[in-house]
């Protein structure tokens, strides 16, 4: 019985992949809780928090990525997120007024509009999937709608088992006979 070597197909195929894992943030998030600097966990005073950014070790948030949140139910005067900025500029790698989840997205939005898609024209794309990182669903919707125009399909899924999303019909030319 003759033996054939093994051919991988996928790998002949012209697929590329691209895993949105690689465009996740490299740095650590850390949160800045307001709500650790109301009194009686209602009011910002103005002079307290002032005095209470003014000791504090600012340098535990140097290269990360710092949430900005208050997870009471009080009412943050603008300048309280000024005063905090003005604390980790120079310090953070990043800052966002909000949760992970929002950061995540508006991360993936900027990343992936930085990214030149006319590499990937006429080309078979997958988008894998699996992700071991908490890529939000927005990344996947995202890159679909900036791969469309460009891409011959686009699939989610490992090149090996895909679930087709996009495909471009082909266009036959019409050649006298």
């Amino acid at each position: 019985m003759e033996t054939r070597p093994l051919v991988n197909r996928v790998a002949e195929s012209g697929i590329i992949t691209i895993n949105l894992e690689d465009f996740f943030p490299v740095r650590h998030f850390m949160t800045f809780d307001i709500r650790d600097y109301l009194y009686q966990g209602l009011i910002l005073k103005e002079k307290d928090f002032r005095e209470a950014l003014k000791n504090l070790d600012w340098t535990a948030y140097t290269d990360s990525i710092v949430l900005v949140t208050c997870s009471a139910d009080a009412i943050i005067p603008q300048w309280a997120y000024m005063l905090i900025e003005s604390g980790l500029a120079g310090i953070a790698a990043d800052t966002y007024h909000g949760t992970e989840e929002e950061y995540l997205k508006y991360h993936y939005r900027q990343t992936l509009e930085k990214t030149d898609f006319s590499q990937y024209s006429e080309k078979t794309v997958v988008i894998k999937g699996r992700e071991q990182k908490p890529v939000p669903a927005y990344a996947y919707a995202l890159i679909t709608r900036m791969l469309k125009p460009v891409a011959r399909s686009i699939m989610y899924g490992e090149p090996c088992s895909t679930v087709p999303v996009f495909k471009r019909p082909r266009i036959i030319e019409n050649t006298p006979q």
